[in-house]
């Protein structure tokens, strides 16, 4: 099976078939830096992370641009509140990208453009426009001219009489048309500002993606995403705007995450549920984020609640002492991914579900990159091959083998959707200090208190044993007993 992608611009899914075989050209819109990011930036940036590591997976040469806008209305308003140049504020939150984003685990695009790096290009691409006769200028403003492009709302599939109609609320008298959007913004008096043909001004948002993307990736390119709230009129227009400029297709596959709920309610400010991705690292492992992104399909929306984190927490659990276990046993025996198992000591159903993992994998990732079902496959395959795990190789090789083997390609796949960056101490006991600090608690007290008690399991004393689980206990801390050792982590609230 190819690769299958659903494409906005169309509404179905379509074969991907790339402008140049074996490479990738794909950009998706970047943040506005002016705050920290929220639960809705970790999704989008979640989503073609995903979607980046799967193509590169595939064998693909992929060229990803992600890009900053660092000058924008809003970055304004909070220099000015703050009495800094909009330069310190978007340097802040671009440096708080890059912190948030590395703890969340994605890989780096092969460009992250600015916008104001692009000023020279920008004023360049406007003036094509009015040379073409798709834009023009009115007091030092530039604006698009909407009703040049007749394949206006083409990506959207919105009416345009109906969106003319719903405009003229809130007309601008010197539009020519009341949908008509700002290609170059005349500056008022203490804002940034850039020489151009037509005045001191900056560029409008739209017109700032077009100028980067076809700078990296030229005219035409493959991939252009984001977040379905930037289908219109963000990518709306920019497909109308790049398209009047080459005549050619802007992009060819538009792919777009569905929305973050909260608690089954939007996420808004006046509802105080919008929620930093700090925030949400402060509670839980950054891969418990990427656990629960990954059992939704991308198109759909998902929704963010304290039952949900905590059933992606448990998800996770599960594959981390998956994956304890295999290193245990590859540490132990790792001449044994090389031996063949032995004809019956493996069930054939179980053999088979682990010959055909990759191919089942595959096939979920190609159609339209169903993270949700690849991992649901992988989950299959941890279930079963924990039932050949053996805490002494040596017991029982042939099923040990049969492990080992079957783990290799399991947690190989793991990797494909960026999971299992951490090792599994490290990953459950991750955040545990802050909490034990909070009860006035060491973290040496603990760890001794969990050798002693296995010290008294070993003797039979199993009162004192029982003694210290209760005392832990009492703290917020409960142990799991397995067969490659005590794993300990403070109970779930709820």
């Amino acid at each position: 099976m190819s690769l299958i992608v659903f494409n906005t611009l169309g509404n179905r899914k379509e074969p991907f078939e790339p402008l140049e075989e074996g490479k990738v050209r794909m950009y998706v819109c970047g943040v506005t830096v002016y705050d920290l990011c929220h639960l809705g930036h970790a999704r989008a940036n979640m989503v073609f992370d995903f979607i980046y590591r799967y193509l590169l997976h595939s064998g693909f040469d992929v060229t990803y641009v992600r890009n900053f806008t660092d000058i924008d209305d809003k970055i304004i308003k909070r220099a000015n509140e703050e009495g800094v140049d909009f330069r310190v504020i978007s340097e802040r939150y671009i440096q708080a990208f890059y912190e948030d984003m590395g703890r969340l685990g994605l890989l780096s695009p092969t460009f992250e453009p600015k916008a104001t790096e692009h000023i020279d290009g920008i004023i360049e691409l406007v003036s094509r426009l009015i040379e073409r006769g798709h834009a023009y200028v009115v007091d030092g403003d530039v604006y698009f001219a909407i009703d040049t492009f007749p394949d206006y709302g083409k990506l959207s599939g919105k009416n345009l009489e109906e969106l003319e109609a719903g405009a003229r609320v809130d007309v601008d008298e010197r539009k020519r048309n009341p949908l008509d959007f700002a290609l170059w913004k005349k500056s008022k008096p203490g804002e940034p500002s850039w020489e151009s043909p037509w005045g001191p001004g900056r560029p409008g948002w739209h017109i700032e993606c077009s100028v980067m993307s076809m700078k990296h990736l030229g005219d035409s390119f493959d991939i252009h995403g984001g977040g379905k709230d930037l289908v219109f009129p963000h990518h709306e227009n920019e497909i109308a705007q790049s398209e009047c400029a080459t005549g050619k297709i802007f992009a060819r596959y538009w792919i777009h995450n569905g929305f973050v709920n909260i608690d089954k309610e939007k996420m808004s400010k006046s509802l105080g549920n919008i929620f930093t991705i700090r925030e949400i690292l402060e509670k839980i492992h950054p891969e418990v984020l990427r656990f629960f992104f990954a059992g939704t399909h991308y198109r759909s929306p998902i929704d963010y609640s304290d039952r949900s984190i905590r059933e992606a927490k448990a998800g996770l659990d599960r594959i981390y002492t998956f994956y304890d276990r295999f290193l245990r046993a590859e540490e132990k025996a790792p001449e044994l991914k090389e031996e063949e198992t032995a004809s019956g000591s493996v069930e054939e159903e179980d053999e088979t579900a682990l010959l055909t993992l990759e191919e089942r994998f595959r096939a979920a990732m190609d159609d339209d990159f169903n993270t949700a079902a690849a991992m649901g496959f992988l989950f299959d395959a941890i279930r079963r091959l924990n039932r050949y795990y053996r805490e002494d190789p040596a017991q029982d090789p042939e099923s040990s083998a049969f492990f080992l083997k079957g783990g290799e390609k399991v947690t190989s796949l793991l990797r494909v959707l960026g999971f299992l960056s951490d090792d599994p101490v490290s990953y459950f006991r991750y955040g545990i200090e802050g909490k034990l600090k909070e009860k006035g608690i060491s973290l040496d007290r603990v760890l001794d208190m969990v050798r002693e008690r296995e010290e008294a399991r070993k003797v039979k004393d199993f009162t004192r044993a029982d003694a210290i689980r209760d005392t832990l206990k009492s703290w917020g801390i409960i142990l799991e007993d397995t067969p490659s050792g005590t794993f300990w982590k403070f109970e779930e609230e709820g």
